[in-house]
């Protein structure tokens, strides 16, 4: 390996490359000629409420599965080592409670919008609110996502760079506008298949040329890349089993249990059970991706070991796209790796190492990774043109017809679709200014978990207290982030020492740990102290901390305001969590704390048939329903004793 060398595709790569763009535009061209043929807003934003407990789950596994995060685990493993994997462990409260909470929230209310909960629960101006942060979210995420790994793949094999973001950008624009959530939800069961295969055949054929798995393993030991369980409860250290396990379960909850992609692909379920049952398909799935990424990262740590062949200057880079790489996803994850550019490429260039004599499998990787990316901004494009119409659209034109309102989605999502495209331009442009735009996504996730936290499980939560909450969250979010920022600006971090491993090392290795380890404690930084302490808080506690600060925020205001009587509030919007854990006080005591009304029980349309939208009106739903739903209501009641705010067959529109 001591000749520079340029990586570079071959013509059976490009023609993966392309039978990925092709299939995916044939999807959506599928949808947009059958069923329906999305002339409504109910099969263009929610799949007519149609879809099964499988694809539903496999989108959302690949809704988030974007191609950082395929570069990006890979990545971790080989520099830090496997502690990463215990992250794992958070995906069993991480998807449970959405599955046994938010889900049933959601689904009985009848939602469109995760937003339109909002309104239902406090008033439209926290719904507005909620709705222009996840925009603002959403629009800085997805140009980075859609640029990023085109720039890495530019940078290591030299292939078009505005190719392949004009390429990948127009087709999801162009299957997600035609095809709707159908489009999206099933080309991300396609793009998941390709993802775990591209992944699959990297490790298969790196291990194999390693000398088999058992060797891998033995020289991730000697390399001291198996972590140990890492017990330390500092909340300043990035990676440790609290960490991971813990912080993990709120940055899950943001992603899975409020983000509106994830939410309407719940919504999008023929049943409650099914949208449940999807959570539980998507836990294993999430573990396999897991593993799959950090073996990935064991089998090159086992082919090159600690001393990257970029490093040394064997393989021929484009010097420009590495150095705007590196000013990208500099503060990914909202923690510096010193080299975290270079690791990402090194993924990259292992990859087109491996299967440098194998035609056509270096392309089954890029599809791999690309798919990732499609997957991901579709989903955006899609929530974002949902949210916009609900939220912001329909409330004010309630006169609007239901062919015209389809019409203006499909047109929304083909805007968000040429806003990424801009967005991915500017990051072309202003990389640096760009850096903090990983953290943003994580930034602004976490004060919307506590908004909805908020809402569903403090009843005497009110509107004031929601608003001033969120402020106080986005506030502290933004401090934290840019604090942070600016702070590894000035001082550039280090990369971190060696790390915690199972084993001891060899004895030939002996000497140089132990001079490893005097070095690094003679030279370890004194432990940041104060708002310091707070810069360097753990990217993985930034949703727990900032959705803490809404809800004790938003509590201490309502409390001052005058909190809300459990009379005023919104059946089947509050998820009786306070009334389960004070089961033991007497009911005087409960209802003074408004935890005695239940959740609302699961109404049998529901399971039996999709929702009918109002056929005059995309606004309210028609007047004469709204009585007929309440004689119906008032019928049951008088039959059946019933709890005080029963939820029946209540329908719930966009604006209320």
């Amino acid at each position: 390996m001591g000749d520079v060398v340029q990586m570079h595709f071959t013509t059976p790569d490009y023609v993966i490359f392309a039978l990925l763009l092709v299939a995916s535009t044939c999807i959506g061209l599928f949808y947009a000629l059958s069923g329906g043929r999305q002339r409504t807003t109910q099969e263009f934003l929610l799949a007519d409420r149609s879809m099964s407990c499988l694809p539903v789950s496999l989108s959302l596994l690949a809704t988030f599965q974007s191609a950082v995060a395929i570069l990006g685990a890979p990545s971790e493993i080989y520099t830090y080592g496997t502690q990463y994997w215990f992250l794992g462990v958070s995906y069993f409260l991480g998807l449970l409670i959405p599955a046994h909470v938010f889900i049933p929230v959601f689904y009985r209310l009848r939602l469109t919008s995760a937003y339109e909960y909002l309104e239902l629960r406090f008033n439209k101006t926290v719904r507005i609110m909620g709705t222009v942060t996840f925009i603002f979210q959403m629009v800085i995420y997805m140009g980075v996502v859609l640029y990023a790994p085109a720039l890495a793949l530019n940078a290591v094999t030299g292939f078009d760079l505005w190719g392949a973001v004009l390429a990948m950008g127009l087709v999801c624009t162009l299957y997600t506008t035609l095809g709707g959530l159908k489009a999206v939800i099933w080309t991300d069961v396609f793009q998941t298949i390709v993802m775990f295969a591209g992944q699959l055949a990297v490790i298969i054929v790196g291990a194999h040329q390693a000398g088999g798995m058992g060797e891998v393993w033995r020289k991730a030991m000697n390399g001291s890349r198996i972590a140990s369980l890492d017990l330390n409860p500092d909340p300043t250290e990035r990676h440790t089993f609290w960490t991971l396990g813990v912080g993990g379960v709120f940055l899950m909850l943001a992603l899975y249990g409020v983000n509106q992609a994830q939410v309407q692909r719940y919504l999008s379920s023929r049943t409650e059970r099914e949208a449940v049952m999807s959570c539980y398909v998507v836990f294993p799935c999430q573990q396999v991706v897991l593993c799959l990424g950090c073996l990935m990262g064991l089998v090159m740590f086992a082919r090159y070991g600690e001393e990257s062949p970029l490093d040394k200057g064997y393989v021929k880079t484009n010097d420009q796209a590495t150095k705007h790489l590196g000013e990208l996803l500099e503060s990914w994850k909202y923690n510096d790796y010193s080299n975290f550019s270079s690791c990402l490429q090194m993924v990259l260039y292992f990859v087109m190492d491996v299967f440098r004599d194998l035609p056509g499998l270096p392309g089954l990787f890029v599809a791999c990774l690309f798919s990732g990316a499609l997957s991901t901004i579709s989903s955006a494009f899609n929530s974002l043109a949902t949210v916009t119409m609900e939220d912001l659209i329909k409330p004010y034109c309630p006169a609007m017809t239901e062919a015209k309102a389809t019409l203006l989605s499909k047109g929304l999502a083909l805007a968000y679709g040429l806003v990424c495209l801009t967005m991915a331009y500017v990051a072309s442009l202003m990389g640096s200014v760009l850096q903090a735009a990983f953290s943003i996504f994580g930034m602004v996730g976490g004060p919307l978990l506590g908004l909805f936290c908020l809402g569903m499980f403090f009843p005497w939560a009110n509107s004031t207290g929601a608003i001033v909450g969120l402020v106080a969250g986005l506030a502290m979010a933004f401090w934290i982030g840019i604090g942070n920022f600016v702070s590894r600006m000035a001082v550039p971090t280090p990369l971190l020492p060696i790390i915690n491993a199972t084993t001891m090392p060899l004895r030939g290795n002996m000497t140089t740990a132990v001079m490893t380890t005097l070095i690094t404690s003679i030279t370890a930084k004194p432990k940041p102290t104060g708002v310091q302490a707070l810069y360097n808080l753990s990217y993985l506690w930034y949703s727990a901390h900032n959705s803490t600060t809404v809800v004790i925020v938003g509590l201490i205001v309502s409390l001052l305001t005058g909190p809300m009587k459990e009379k005023d509030l919104t059946p089947g919007t509050v998820y009786p969590v306070l009334g389960n854990l004070l089961f033991f006080l007497p009911e005087r005591y409960r209802e003074k704390l408004c935890c005695v009304t239940p959740l609302s029980h699961k109404p049998k349309a529901i399971n039996t048939q999709p929702y009918q939208m109002a056929q005059e009106s995309n606004g309210v739903a028609q007047h004469k329903e709204e009585e007929k739903i309440e004689k119906d209501k008032k019928d049951e009641e008088r039959a059946t004793p019933q709890p005080s705010c029963r939820l029946a067959h209540t329908v719930q529109e966009t604006a209320l």
